[in-house]
Protein backbone atom coordinates (compact mmCIF):
# COMPACT_ATOMS: atom_id res chain seq x y z
CA UNK A 1 0.00 0.00 0.00
CA UNK A 2 2.62 2.67 0.75
CA UNK A 3 4.66 1.55 -2.07
CA UNK A 4 2.88 4.65 -4.15
CA UNK A 5 2.50 6.26 -1.31
CA UNK A 6 5.29 9.08 -1.69
CA UNK A 7 4.87 8.98 -5.63
CA UNK A 8 1.01 10.11 -5.28
CA UNK A 9 1.54 13.39 -6.87
CA UNK A 10 3.64 12.39 -10.15
CA UNK A 11 0.82 9.93 -10.62
CA UNK A 12 -1.79 12.72 -10.34
CA UNK A 13 0.07 14.78 -12.45
CA UNK A 14 0.86 11.59 -15.25
CA UNK A 15 -2.70 10.68 -15.69
CA UNK A 16 -4.67 14.15 -14.97
CA UNK A 17 -6.16 12.55 -12.02
CA UNK A 18 -8.76 14.59 -9.97
CA UNK A 19 -8.10 14.57 -5.50
CA UNK A 20 -11.04 12.25 -5.58
CA UNK A 21 -9.59 10.12 -8.57
CA UNK A 22 -6.76 9.97 -6.85
CA UNK A 23 -8.23 8.67 -3.30
CA UNK A 24 -10.13 5.81 -5.44
CA UNK A 25 -6.99 4.72 -7.03
CA UNK A 26 -5.02 4.98 -3.85
CA UNK A 27 -8.16 3.43 -1.52
CA UNK A 28 -9.36 0.41 -4.20
CA UNK A 29 -6.22 -2.25 -3.13
CA UNK A 30 -6.89 -1.67 0.05
CA UNK A 31 -11.05 -1.78 -0.17
CA UNK A 32 -10.53 -5.27 -2.12
CA UNK A 33 -8.15 -6.83 0.23
CA UNK A 34 -9.80 -6.22 3.26
CA UNK A 35 -13.57 -7.56 1.82
CA UNK A 36 -11.87 -10.99 0.18
CA UNK A 37 -9.37 -11.29 2.97
CA UNK A 38 -11.58 -13.87 5.26
CA UNK A 39 -12.77 -15.78 2.23
CA UNK A 40 -9.46 -15.70 0.40
CA UNK A 41 -8.29 -17.59 3.61
CA UNK A 42 -11.28 -20.24 3.71
CA UNK A 43 -10.29 -20.92 0.07
CA UNK A 44 -6.83 -21.94 1.08
CA UNK A 45 -7.74 -24.12 3.43
CA UNK A 46 -9.88 -25.95 1.03
CA UNK A 47 -8.49 -26.02 -1.60
CA UNK A 48 -4.44 -26.03 -0.73
CA UNK A 49 -2.39 -23.22 0.81
CA UNK A 50 0.29 -23.79 -1.63
CA UNK A 51 -2.18 -23.30 -5.04
CA UNK A 52 -3.80 -20.46 -3.32
CA UNK A 53 -0.75 -18.97 -2.91
CA UNK A 54 0.59 -19.31 -6.47
CA UNK A 55 -3.04 -18.13 -7.92
CA UNK A 56 -3.04 -15.26 -5.49
CA UNK A 57 0.70 -14.64 -6.78
CA UNK A 58 -0.09 -14.98 -10.50
CA UNK A 59 -3.19 -12.22 -10.04
CA UNK A 60 -1.15 -9.84 -8.23
CA UNK A 61 1.92 -9.97 -10.49
CA UNK A 62 -0.12 -9.17 -13.70
CA UNK A 63 -2.28 -6.70 -12.00
CA UNK A 64 1.00 -4.79 -10.65
CA UNK A 65 2.10 -4.83 -14.55
CA UNK A 66 -1.42 -3.83 -15.67
CA UNK A 67 -0.85 -0.81 -12.48
CA UNK A 68 2.60 -0.12 -14.35
CA UNK A 69 1.34 0.22 -18.06
CA UNK A 70 -2.12 2.17 -16.97
CA UNK A 71 -2.70 5.24 -19.25
CA UNK A 72 -6.25 6.30 -17.93
CA UNK A 73 -8.06 6.01 -14.75
CA UNK A 74 -10.65 3.12 -15.20
CA UNK A 75 -7.28 1.45 -16.21
CA UNK A 76 -5.52 2.03 -13.21
CA UNK A 77 -8.53 1.77 -10.92
CA UNK A 78 -8.79 -1.71 -12.05
CA UNK A 79 -5.51 -2.84 -12.00
CA UNK A 80 -5.47 -1.57 -8.26
CA UNK A 81 -8.28 -3.90 -7.15
CA UNK A 82 -7.02 -6.30 -8.61
CA UNK A 83 -4.18 -6.26 -6.94
CA UNK A 84 -5.79 -6.27 -3.79
CA UNK A 85 -7.72 -9.55 -4.81
CA UNK A 86 -4.36 -11.33 -5.38
CA UNK A 87 -2.86 -9.85 -2.32
CA UNK A 88 -6.00 -11.48 -0.67
CA UNK A 89 -5.70 -14.69 -1.91
CA UNK A 90 -1.97 -14.89 -1.18
CA UNK A 91 -1.01 -13.30 1.87
CA UNK A 92 -3.55 -15.55 4.17
CA UNK A 93 -1.84 -18.77 2.29
CA UNK A 94 1.83 -17.36 3.15
CA UNK A 95 0.84 -16.51 6.56
CA UNK A 96 -0.16 -19.69 7.05
CA UNK A 97 2.76 -21.82 5.19
CA UNK A 98 4.89 -20.53 8.42
CA UNK A 99 3.48 -22.70 10.35
CA UNK A 100 3.93 -25.66 8.07
CA UNK A 101 7.71 -24.75 7.36
CA UNK A 102 8.62 -24.69 10.90
CA UNK A 103 6.98 -27.49 12.71
CA UNK A 104 9.50 -27.35 15.71
CA UNK A 105 6.68 -25.32 18.59
CA UNK A 106 9.43 -23.28 19.60
CA UNK A 107 10.99 -22.31 15.70
CA UNK A 108 7.38 -21.69 15.13
CA UNK A 109 6.31 -19.18 17.62
CA UNK A 110 9.42 -17.19 16.29
CA UNK A 111 9.06 -17.60 12.88
CA UNK A 112 5.81 -16.48 13.28
CA UNK A 113 6.55 -13.79 15.21
CA UNK A 114 9.32 -12.79 12.67
CA UNK A 115 6.75 -12.74 10.05
CA UNK A 116 4.14 -10.46 12.28
CA UNK A 117 7.04 -7.42 11.62
CA UNK A 118 7.68 -7.54 8.02
CA UNK A 119 4.52 -6.25 6.75
CA UNK A 120 5.51 -3.07 8.81
CA UNK A 121 8.75 -3.49 7.50
CA UNK A 122 7.74 -3.86 4.20
CA UNK A 123 5.79 -0.82 4.60
CA UNK A 124 8.48 1.17 5.70
CA UNK A 125 10.66 0.00 2.53
CA UNK A 126 8.00 1.02 0.15
CA UNK A 127 8.24 4.80 1.18
CA UNK A 128 11.72 4.17 1.47
CA UNK A 129 12.30 3.10 -2.77
CA UNK A 130 8.92 5.01 -4.28
CA UNK A 131 10.63 8.49 -3.11
CA UNK A 132 14.19 7.19 -5.28
CA UNK A 133 11.95 5.60 -8.12
CA UNK A 134 9.34 8.41 -8.75
CA UNK A 135 12.50 10.98 -8.67
CA UNK A 136 14.90 9.33 -10.51
CA UNK A 137 13.25 6.41 -12.85
CA UNK A 138 9.63 6.79 -12.68
CA UNK A 139 6.87 5.89 -10.70
CA UNK A 140 5.68 2.89 -12.67
CA UNK A 141 8.34 0.75 -11.53
CA UNK A 142 7.22 1.22 -8.14
CA UNK A 143 4.52 -1.46 -9.63
CA UNK A 144 7.26 -3.05 -11.85
CA UNK A 145 9.24 -4.29 -8.51
CA UNK A 146 6.61 -6.09 -7.06
CA UNK A 147 5.69 -7.57 -10.27
CA UNK A 148 9.10 -8.81 -10.35
CA UNK A 149 9.26 -10.11 -6.52
CA UNK A 150 5.80 -12.19 -7.33
CA UNK A 151 7.65 -13.99 -10.33
CA UNK A 152 10.61 -14.88 -8.49
CA UNK A 153 8.85 -16.44 -5.66
CA UNK A 154 6.23 -18.39 -8.72
CA UNK A 155 9.64 -19.44 -9.62
CA UNK A 156 10.76 -21.14 -6.33
CA UNK A 157 7.72 -21.95 -4.69
CA UNK A 158 7.46 -25.49 -5.54
CA UNK A 159 10.94 -26.24 -5.06
CA UNK A 160 11.00 -24.79 -1.15
CA UNK A 161 7.26 -24.70 -0.18
CA UNK A 162 5.49 -27.97 1.07
CA UNK A 163 1.97 -27.88 -0.05
CA UNK A 164 0.52 -27.68 3.56
CA UNK A 165 -2.24 -29.66 4.89
CA UNK A 166 -5.09 -31.66 2.81
CA UNK A 167 -7.27 -29.59 1.88
CA UNK A 168 -10.30 -29.79 3.67
CA UNK A 169 -13.22 -31.59 2.09
CA UNK A 170 -16.40 -29.73 2.93
CA UNK A 171 -18.76 -26.97 0.87
CA UNK A 172 -17.93 -23.58 0.53
CA UNK A 173 -20.18 -21.91 2.80
CA UNK A 174 -21.60 -20.00 -0.17
CA UNK A 175 -23.88 -17.37 1.96
CA UNK A 176 -21.03 -17.06 4.53
CA UNK A 177 -19.13 -16.09 2.01
CA UNK A 178 -21.66 -13.86 0.12
CA UNK A 179 -22.06 -12.06 3.43
CA UNK A 180 -19.09 -11.53 4.97
CA UNK A 181 -17.25 -10.08 1.17
CA UNK A 182 -19.66 -7.73 0.56
CA UNK A 183 -20.38 -6.65 4.25
CA UNK A 184 -16.36 -5.69 4.40
CA UNK A 185 -16.69 -4.04 0.81
CA UNK A 186 -19.27 -2.17 1.78
CA UNK A 187 -17.70 -1.00 5.24
CA UNK A 188 -13.78 -0.60 3.92
CA UNK A 189 -15.40 1.75 1.40
CA UNK A 190 -17.33 4.12 3.75
CA UNK A 191 -14.44 3.50 5.74
CA UNK A 192 -11.79 4.91 3.33
CA UNK A 193 -13.84 8.10 2.53
CA UNK A 194 -14.83 9.70 6.44
CA UNK A 195 -11.56 11.66 7.19
CA UNK A 196 -12.10 13.33 3.52
CA UNK A 197 -16.19 13.57 3.53
CA UNK A 198 -17.26 13.14 7.05
CA UNK A 199 -18.73 10.83 8.87
CA UNK A 200 -22.00 12.52 8.46
CA UNK A 201 -21.59 12.65 5.11
CA UNK A 202 -24.36 9.91 3.04
CA UNK A 203 -21.49 8.78 1.17
CA UNK A 204 -19.93 7.27 4.47
CA UNK A 205 -23.06 6.80 6.32
CA UNK A 206 -24.55 4.38 3.82
CA UNK A 207 -22.11 2.04 3.38
CA UNK A 208 -20.84 1.78 6.97
CA UNK A 209 -24.20 1.22 8.26
CA UNK A 210 -24.60 -1.18 5.30
CA UNK A 211 -21.44 -3.28 6.00
CA UNK A 212 -22.41 -3.32 9.79
CA UNK A 213 -25.75 -4.38 9.20
CA UNK A 214 -24.37 -7.38 6.97
CA UNK A 215 -21.38 -8.41 9.08
CA UNK A 216 -24.22 -8.86 11.81
CA UNK A 217 -26.37 -10.93 9.22
CA UNK A 218 -23.33 -13.13 8.60
CA UNK A 219 -21.97 -13.79 12.38
CA UNK A 220 -25.97 -14.95 12.94
CA UNK A 221 -26.04 -17.34 9.42
CA UNK A 222 -22.49 -18.77 10.95
CA UNK A 223 -24.02 -18.86 14.65
CA UNK A 224 -26.52 -21.77 12.52
CA UNK A 225 -24.47 -23.00 9.33
CA UNK A 226 -23.31 -26.81 10.34
CA UNK A 227 -20.29 -25.49 7.97
CA UNK A 228 -19.22 -22.30 8.54
CA UNK A 229 -17.36 -20.05 7.02
CA UNK A 230 -15.70 -18.78 10.02
CA UNK A 231 -16.40 -20.99 13.12
CA UNK A 232 -17.10 -18.19 16.08
CA UNK A 233 -15.14 -21.07 18.46
CA UNK A 234 -12.25 -19.84 16.73
CA UNK A 235 -12.52 -16.66 19.13
CA UNK A 236 -12.65 -18.48 22.30
CA UNK A 237 -8.66 -18.29 23.16
CA UNK A 238 -8.74 -14.77 25.02
CA UNK A 239 -4.66 -14.38 23.62
CA UNK A 240 -6.29 -15.07 20.03
CA UNK A 241 -8.66 -11.59 20.64
CA UNK A 242 -6.21 -9.52 22.67
CA UNK A 243 -3.51 -10.27 20.07
CA UNK A 244 -5.73 -9.48 16.75
CA UNK A 245 -6.55 -6.07 18.82
CA UNK A 246 -2.98 -5.22 19.23
CA UNK A 247 -2.46 -5.73 15.13
CA UNK A 248 -4.86 -4.20 14.44
CA UNK A 249 -3.61 -1.14 16.88
CA UNK A 250 -0.11 -1.76 15.33
CA UNK A 251 -0.75 -1.08 11.97
CA UNK A 252 -3.54 1.38 12.59
CA UNK A 253 -0.53 3.51 14.35
CA UNK A 254 1.90 2.02 11.50
CA UNK A 255 -0.20 3.03 8.69
CA UNK A 256 -0.71 6.88 10.46
CA UNK A 257 2.62 7.74 10.81
CA UNK A 258 3.45 6.85 6.98
CA UNK A 259 0.69 8.57 5.93
CA UNK A 260 0.92 11.61 7.27
CA UNK A 261 4.52 12.32 7.87
CA UNK A 262 5.03 12.35 3.92
CA UNK A 263 2.11 14.77 3.54
CA UNK A 264 3.78 17.19 6.21
CA UNK A 265 7.15 16.28 4.90
CA UNK A 266 5.87 17.30 1.05
CA UNK A 267 3.88 20.07 1.73
CA UNK A 268 4.01 21.68 4.91
CA UNK A 269 8.45 21.70 4.95
CA UNK A 270 8.62 21.75 1.08
CA UNK A 271 10.67 18.01 0.36
CA UNK A 272 11.00 16.59 -2.01
CA UNK A 273 10.24 13.14 -3.05
CA UNK A 274 13.92 11.57 -1.76
CA UNK A 275 14.19 14.05 0.89
CA UNK A 276 10.66 12.60 2.24
CA UNK A 277 12.47 8.95 1.74
CA UNK A 278 15.85 9.55 3.33
CA UNK A 279 13.77 11.38 6.30
CA UNK A 280 12.46 7.85 6.83
CA UNK A 281 15.13 6.27 7.16
CA UNK A 282 15.59 6.08 10.64
CA UNK A 283 12.52 4.56 10.72
CA UNK A 284 13.23 1.92 8.58
CA UNK A 285 16.01 1.07 10.64
CA UNK A 286 14.81 1.14 13.72
CA UNK A 287 12.00 -1.22 12.69
CA UNK A 288 14.09 -3.41 11.04
CA UNK A 289 16.28 -4.04 13.73
CA UNK A 290 14.03 -4.61 16.15
CA UNK A 291 12.17 -7.02 13.81
CA UNK A 292 15.74 -8.97 13.77
CA UNK A 293 15.28 -9.75 17.75
CA UNK A 294 11.91 -10.22 18.16
CA UNK A 295 11.31 -13.62 17.25
CA UNK A 296 13.32 -14.60 20.22
CA UNK A 297 11.97 -11.93 22.46
CA UNK A 298 8.24 -13.37 22.04
CA UNK A 299 9.22 -16.69 22.97
CA UNK A 300 11.49 -15.16 26.24
CA UNK A 301 9.25 -12.76 26.86
CA UNK A 302 5.53 -14.17 25.76
CA UNK A 303 3.21 -11.88 24.25
CA UNK A 304 2.16 -9.87 27.91
CA UNK A 305 5.20 -8.50 28.60
CA UNK A 306 6.30 -8.06 25.02
CA UNK A 307 3.03 -6.12 24.37
CA UNK A 308 3.01 -4.23 27.35
CA UNK A 309 6.47 -2.98 26.66
CA UNK A 310 5.27 -2.61 22.62
CA UNK A 311 2.59 -0.43 23.27
CA UNK A 312 4.62 1.63 26.18
CA UNK A 313 7.12 2.27 23.38
CA UNK A 314 5.15 2.83 20.79
CA UNK A 315 2.83 5.72 22.68
CA UNK A 316 6.19 7.19 23.72
CA UNK A 317 7.02 7.80 20.43
CA UNK A 318 3.50 8.91 19.28
CA UNK A 319 3.64 11.52 22.18
CA UNK A 320 6.77 13.02 20.50
CA UNK A 321 5.45 12.69 17.40
CA UNK A 322 2.12 14.79 18.65
CA UNK A 323 4.83 17.84 19.50
CA UNK A 324 4.75 18.63 15.42
CA UNK A 325 4.29 21.84 14.54
CA UNK A 326 5.38 24.02 11.15
CA UNK A 327 8.15 25.03 12.65
CA UNK A 328 9.78 21.52 13.68
CA UNK A 329 13.13 20.36 13.25
CA UNK A 330 14.02 17.05 12.11
CA UNK A 331 16.80 16.62 14.88
CA UNK A 332 14.85 16.70 17.55
CA UNK A 333 11.29 15.41 19.16
CA UNK A 334 10.48 14.78 15.02
CA UNK A 335 13.41 12.53 14.57
CA UNK A 336 13.16 10.28 18.32
CA UNK A 337 9.34 9.64 17.39
CA UNK A 338 10.95 8.35 14.08
CA UNK A 339 12.82 6.00 16.13
CA UNK A 340 11.16 5.16 18.93
CA UNK A 341 7.81 4.32 17.52
CA UNK A 342 8.46 2.05 15.13
CA UNK A 343 10.51 -0.21 17.82
CA UNK A 344 7.26 -0.54 19.64
CA UNK A 345 5.17 -1.09 16.40
CA UNK A 346 7.72 -4.22 16.04
CA UNK A 347 7.58 -5.39 19.46
CA UNK A 348 3.98 -5.15 18.88
CA UNK A 349 3.33 -6.96 15.53
CA UNK A 350 5.14 -9.99 16.25
CA UNK A 351 3.94 -10.32 20.21
CA UNK A 352 0.60 -10.17 18.85
CA UNK A 353 0.55 -11.97 15.88
CA UNK A 354 2.42 -15.19 17.52
CA UNK A 355 -0.81 -14.66 20.54
CA UNK A 356 -2.93 -14.57 17.54
CA UNK A 357 -2.06 -17.88 16.09
CA UNK A 358 -1.14 -19.97 18.94
CA UNK A 359 -2.76 -23.59 18.93
CA UNK A 360 -4.38 -23.22 15.85
CA UNK A 361 -5.99 -26.46 14.08
CA UNK A 362 -4.21 -27.68 11.00
CA UNK A 363 -7.17 -27.19 9.31
CA UNK A 364 -7.85 -23.57 10.15
CA UNK A 365 -4.67 -22.09 9.31
CA UNK A 366 -5.81 -20.36 6.18
CA UNK A 367 -8.66 -19.15 7.83
CA UNK A 368 -6.22 -18.27 11.15
CA UNK A 369 -4.43 -16.13 8.35
CA UNK A 370 -7.12 -14.70 6.94
CA UNK A 371 -8.67 -12.92 10.13
CA UNK A 372 -4.83 -12.15 11.29
CA UNK A 373 -4.47 -10.05 7.88
CA UNK A 374 -8.19 -8.92 7.74
CA UNK A 375 -7.46 -7.77 11.60
CA UNK A 376 -3.60 -5.72 9.93
CA UNK A 377 -6.19 -4.42 6.97
CA UNK A 378 -8.99 -2.89 9.25
CA UNK A 379 -6.61 -1.32 11.68
CA UNK A 380 -5.04 1.50 9.06
CA UNK A 381 -8.50 1.61 7.69
CA UNK A 382 -10.46 2.32 10.94
CA UNK A 383 -7.52 4.07 12.48
CA UNK A 384 -6.83 5.99 9.32
CA UNK A 385 -10.41 7.24 9.34
CA UNK A 386 -10.45 8.46 12.69
CA UNK A 387 -7.71 10.30 12.64
CA UNK A 388 -7.95 11.97 9.78
CA UNK A 389 -11.17 12.83 11.17
CA UNK A 390 -9.05 14.11 14.51
CA UNK A 391 -6.69 16.06 12.88
CA UNK A 392 -9.09 17.64 10.34
CA UNK A 393 -11.22 18.77 13.23
CA UNK A 394 -8.33 20.19 15.11
CA UNK A 395 -6.70 21.91 11.89
CA UNK A 396 -10.39 23.58 11.35
CA UNK A 397 -10.53 24.82 15.06
CA UNK A 398 -6.83 26.30 14.29
CA UNK A 399 -8.03 28.07 11.41
CA UNK A 400 -10.85 29.59 13.42
CA UNK A 401 -8.75 30.67 15.52
CA UNK A 402 -6.32 32.91 12.71
CA UNK A 403 -3.62 30.24 12.41
CA UNK A 404 -2.23 29.91 9.02
CA UNK A 405 -2.88 26.62 6.79
CA UNK A 406 0.30 25.65 7.33
CA UNK A 407 0.46 25.59 10.74
CA UNK A 408 -2.70 24.46 11.12
CA UNK A 409 -2.36 21.50 9.23
CA UNK A 410 0.77 20.27 10.99
CA UNK A 411 -0.70 20.98 14.66
CA UNK A 412 -3.93 18.57 13.44
CA UNK A 413 -1.28 15.94 12.29
CA UNK A 414 0.86 16.07 15.64
CA UNK A 415 -3.52 16.14 17.48
CA UNK A 416 -4.13 13.43 15.66
CA UNK A 417 -0.26 11.25 16.68
CA UNK A 418 -1.26 12.48 20.47
CA UNK A 419 -4.99 10.97 19.97
CA UNK A 420 -2.94 7.65 18.87
CA UNK A 421 -0.32 7.82 22.10
CA UNK A 422 -3.23 7.94 24.68
CA UNK A 423 -5.35 4.83 22.66
CA UNK A 424 -1.72 3.14 23.10
CA UNK A 425 -1.36 3.39 26.80
CA UNK A 426 -5.01 2.48 27.58
CA UNK A 427 -3.90 -0.05 25.05
CA UNK A 428 -1.02 -1.14 27.40
CA UNK A 429 -3.08 -1.41 30.56
CA UNK A 430 -5.87 -3.79 28.59
CA UNK A 431 -2.91 -6.01 27.78
CA UNK A 432 -1.83 -6.16 31.02
CA UNK A 433 -5.27 -6.80 32.54
CA UNK A 434 -5.92 -9.38 30.14
CA UNK A 435 -3.18 -11.61 30.30
CA UNK A 436 -2.30 -11.41 33.52
CA UNK A 437 -2.14 -14.64 34.15
CA UNK A 438 -0.29 -16.19 31.44
CA UNK A 439 -1.97 -19.90 30.57
CA UNK A 440 -0.92 -21.94 27.12
CA UNK A 441 -4.33 -20.67 24.98
CA UNK A 442 -6.95 -23.81 24.47
CA UNK A 443 -6.94 -25.66 21.23
CA UNK A 444 -9.90 -24.44 19.28
CA UNK A 445 -11.93 -27.79 19.01
CA UNK A 446 -14.53 -28.80 16.69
Amino acid sequence: MTVISVALPAIQRDLGLSASELALVTNAYAVSFCGLLLLGGRLGDLFGLRRALIIGLVVFGLASLANALATTFPLMLAARFAQGVGAALAAPAAMALVSVVFGDPVRRTRAIAIWGGLPVVGATLGILVSGFVATWISWRWSFVVPALVALLVLCVVRYVIPPGPTPVRAKLDVPGAVLVTSGLFALCYGLVGAGERGWASTVVLAPVTCGLALLALFLLVESRSRGPLMPLDFFRSRSRIVGLLGVMLASSGTFTTTFFLPLYFQQIQDHTPVATSLAFLPYGIAMFATGLFAGRLAVDLGPRTMLVTGFTVGAIGLWFLGHLNAESGYAGLLLAGLVVFPIGAALIFSAATAAAMEDVRPDRTGLAGGVLNTAMEGGPTIGLAVLVSVAGAHTAGSLAQGASLPSATAEGYGFAFSAAAAAYVVAAFLALLALERRRAAPMDHP
